[in-house]
Order: structure tokens, then sequence, then C-alpha cells
């Protein structure tokens, strides 16, 4: 214990506190090599993350990639902190690879969003990328939704504590923590306030877009809002792959968003006049009807982000809305969607979903079925006789990098294409009811 010479009559629990501070920080130059090397050598022998799914089986991406008609389209919306445009760089190279898509457009496609509805508001930057396999014919397009610079403006109220003016004040660790909170910390009060409705507005253009046109038929640049659900898309509607991928907040940013379209698309007289240009067609909403989108949540916080809301416009109605026997059966705004929730149990931010909670608050129009995902990212740590360590961080944030994540994604589970690696690694309950 040479390494803590100088802190010899530090107590055991305060020694125990700052190791998982120091992981929490991803590393700390005080956390001495031996020390740090024996822990890594103990836990990295045997990689014995949990990885336990229970619910439907589920196909993935990879099923449709070929198909003749229509396309597959991915839409990835991101969570708490200030993002810029290619945040999703790494994963979306794991993802190719797993997809086995060898070859991608020059250059990305940067969209500037705005919507009508909210007039001489930026909405944040779409950023479109086109991957393909060219001897397998396998297609993907690739949409990243970057919200951030909606709420940017306002965290720099925080700008004078961040600051070298004050920030100095501050012990360094307590000031690394401090801006991590700063740049965190307030987006889910913000989503609360005024700029939800602008955040929501990103979202709806994002999957406009991606409901819309090809990789060819999209701008290259500039402020643009997409404005038309009409027949000339329906063939898109129709045929094309909808899959949506969130972290985080951005969990309860896709359900409030797709929510939201419900009642956009039960209520077309009023969204659709002249003042508003937007055009919605009755063929374009019947073929959106008949859409299966599945939602890959991860670091999920749907229960979490839940509480102290009001419940949406139509709940506890799925057999009305989902069975076709259902009274309501034409006025469902999907045929399904299939919820698919990621979580660390040593996520300090992320739950799993509990049974019932689609019924009561999820909009019935979506017709949602959940499949909870319980997956160790961060791996659990023997250190100074606890066996029960795990970097909280890591465990929310280590999504992109984790294999079997993305092999979930690509192949699913419980089907014929699901990967060898999830067959080893995952253990898989078919919920039934």
């Amino acid at each position: 214990m040479n390494i803590f010479s100088k802190c010899k009559t530090v107590k055991t629990g305060w020694l125990i506190s700052s190791l998982s501070l120091a992981l929490f920080l991803s590393g700390c130059t005080g956390i001495g090599k031996g020390v740090a090397e024996a822990i890594l050598e103990k836990t990295e022998k045997e990689d014995t993350r949990v990885c336990q799914v229970w619910g439907k089986p589920f196909t993935g991406i990879d099923v449709d990639l070929a198909k003749s008609k229509g396309k597959t389209k991915v839409l990835f919306v991101h969570g708490v902190g200030d993002h810029i445009p290619g945040y999703t760089t790494e994963f979306l190279e794991k993802l190719a690879k797993q997809l086995d898509l060898n070859a991608r457009s020059d250059g990305q496609k940067n969209i500037k969003l705005s919507t009508p509805m909210i007039p001489d508001k930026d909405l944040g930057n779409l950023r479109v990328t086109h991957l393909l396999n060219e001897k397998t014919g396998k297609e993907l397009t690739f949409y990243e939704l970057t919200w951030s610079e909606i709420t940017r403006k306002e965290k720099e109220l925080l700008a004078f504590d961040n600051s070298g003016e004050y920030d100095f004040r501050r012990a360094k660790i307590n000031g690394m923590l401090k801006k991590f909170s700063n740049d965190t910390g307030p987006d889910p009060i913000i989503y609360l306030g005024k700029s939800r409705e602008s955040i929501l507005a990103a979202y709806g253009q994002s999957f406009c877009w991606m409901a819309t046109g090809d990789w060819q038929d999209l701008p290259e640049s500039g402020q643009h809002a997409c404005t038309n659900l009409d027949d000339s898309n329906i063939e898109h509607i129709a045929n094309d792959d909808y899959v949506v991928i969130s972290h985080s907040l951005g969990s309860r940013i896709v359900i409030d968003g797709m929510q939201r379209i419900a009642h956009i698309l039960a209520n077309t007289a009023k969204y659709t006049d002249v003042s508003r240009k937007m055009v919605v067609t009755e063929k374009s909403i019947q073929a959106l009807q008949n859409k299966h989108i599945p939602i890959f949540m991860l670091s999920n916080q749907l229960p979490m982000l839940q509480l102290g809301r009001e419940l949406p416009e139509v709940t506890g109605q799925y057999a009305n809305y989902c069975d076709p026997q259902g009274d309501h059966y034409n006025k469902r705004m999907v045929r399904e969607t299939s919820i698919i929730a990621f979580s660390d149990p040593n996520d300090l931010l992320s739950y799993g979903i509990p049974p019932g909670y689609s019924e009561k608050y999820l909009d019935s129009r979506l017709c949602a079925n959940i499949t909870n995902i319980n997956i160790n990212i961060a791996k659990v740590m023997d250190a100074f006789g606890l066996s029960d360590l795990a970097n909280p961080m890591q465990a929310h944030v280590g999504y992109d990098q984790d294999d079997r994540v993305i092999a979930l994604i690509a192949n699913g589970i419980g089907n014929p294409k699901t990967s060898p690696l999830i067959k080893q690694r995952c253990e898989f309950t078919k919920t039934v009811k």
C-alpha cells in the first residue's frame, strides 16, 4: 500500500469512496499502477458480465437490408450533455462492421432543421450517412439528430460557474464533477420547460425526413423544413423500414415525439392549414398505420422521466386500437412499436420497464410492446475485498463500445439470424400473454 503512504491514517471507508470516485472519473493519476493492474488482471481473466433478455423475439436491423423494395433507415437521438454532429461515429462504425456494410457515402448530408410550426427557430442538425455493400446489395441510411443547439443557449446561464474566475476555487476533482454536472444536469430540467416543444419538433422533423425520401432525395446542406407527407411519398412510407435508437434522455424524447406525431395525425385539420404549410394525406396516414417500428433505448430512463408528468391523451386502450377487431383500430398511429429497453443495473440513471407500464403510461395508439434487456456494460470489479464495485459512468455511456449491444441491435435475439456472440453470452426468456 505504499501508493497511499501519505494517507496512512485515512479510514477504510474513505479509501473505498476515493476508489469509487476514481473509477467514476475513469481513472485518476493518484491511483497507483500496481493496484490498477491487479484489479484489471483479476476482472479481465473471464468476462462474466450479465446479459439477460425478457420479452418477444426481435429480428434486428439486418433482416431487410437487402430487400428489393424499400430501404432501411435508422434514426439516432442523443441524451443529456452537449453533443456536436458526428457523436455517433464510433457506434456507427461498429454497427456497419456487424452488418457487413463495407462502403459508405463520400460525405454526410447536414440539414439544419426548422419547422413552420415554430417559425424562426433553429432546431438543431440532422446528419445523414449512407452505408452499403455493393456485392450483396445491402443498404442503410443513418440519421443522427443533434438537438443540443436548442439547450446550449439556456445552459450559458451556468457559464460563470464553469469559468476560470470561479472554478479555480474548487478542488480539482470536484471541479471536474461540477463541469460534468453543469453539462448534463440541466438538460432534463430544460426539457420540462419551454424548450420541450422545440426538441420534440426537431424529432418530428427528423422522422419526417426519414419518411419522405431516400439518400439521393435529401438536401446536401442548408436549413430546410420537411412539410409533405403526401401521396408522392406513399411508396417510401409503405415499403421502407424505420428503426429508432436513443440514449438516456433520448428515450423520453423519442416516446414523447411519437406521441406528438400521433396527436398531429389524429388532428390533421388543425396542423395542415395553409398558414402552417404542411401536407398530410389520408393515404400516407394509412401507410404509416401498417408499419412496425422498433425503438432501441440505450440506458433507458422512461420510468424516472415519467414521474410528475401527465398521462398521454389515450391510455389503457391497447385492445381497442391495436387489435384488428378493436373499435378504434383505424385510428392507431402504427401497427406496432417494439420498445427494446437496455439498462445496466450498475447505472445510477437507467431503469428496466416494469410490467403494466405500457398500458398505463404509453399512448395506446403506438401499440407498444416491451422487451427488457438487463446487461452489464461496466465490469464488476473485486477491489479491496469488495466484489460489487462497478464504474457507474461506464455503465451509463459505454453502450456504443459494447459488442453485445451492437449485435443485438443488428441481428436481434430469438431468431435464425441471431449472432453467435448473443447465443453464447445472452440468456433469452420469451414472454407470452
